[in-house]
Formats: structure tokens, C-alpha cells, sequence
């Protein structure tokens, strides 16, 4: 699965059933990652690390600053410091 970016509703998804999302807020030349979910069918597969990914990937191409609201994206940094030089 690949996430997909949905920049008109804010988020990247995954075709879940419910659907995995990234959501995020556009504020200047940052990005709010507010909220990560995946379905409890879904969870330790991975799926919340391809979005946060995807998302973190395509702020880096947009110049985007990064702002980690959601735990799971603060947590996701954390443990990849090769994203720690886009955190706001």
C-alpha cells in the first residue's frame, strides 16, 4: 500500500477499512500533523509509519516546517533523527 495524499481535505491516507489517516493543518510555512489513525485490524503493521513518512517526505519537498501536535508523529521523529532538522 502507498499512502495518498489528499491536499484538499489535509491529510494522507492508506485504503483501510476505515481508512488510516495523517491529518494535517497548513499554517504559513509550517505544517500541524494533528492526528494519526489506523484501525485496530490494522495496528503494528507499519501503517502509521508509511503516512507519518509520506507526510514528512512531502513537507521536506514543500520547505515546510514541521510541527508534531499528534504523540505519534513527536514519537516517530524521535526515533528517526533524520527528520529532526524540519521540526519547527
Amino acid at each position: 500500500m502507498t499512502p495518498q495524499h489528499e491536499p484538499e481535505r489535509q491529510r494522507f491516507t492508506l485504503p483501510t477499512t476505515p481508512t488510516s489517516v495523517l491529518d494535517y493543518q497548513l499554517s504559513g510555512d509550517r505544517v500541524v500533523f494533528t492526528h494519526t489513525g489506523v484501525p485496530a485490524a490494522y495496528r503494528g503493521q507499519g501503517l502509521a509509519a508509511q503516512l507519518v513518512h509520506a507526510g514528512l517526505q512531502w513537507a521536506r519537498e514543500q520547505g515546510l516546517k514541521v510541527v508534531p501536535a499528534c504523540s505519534y508523529v513527536h514519537l516517530y521523529i524521535q526515533r528517526h533523527p533524520e527528520w529532526q532538522n524540519l521540526v519547527a
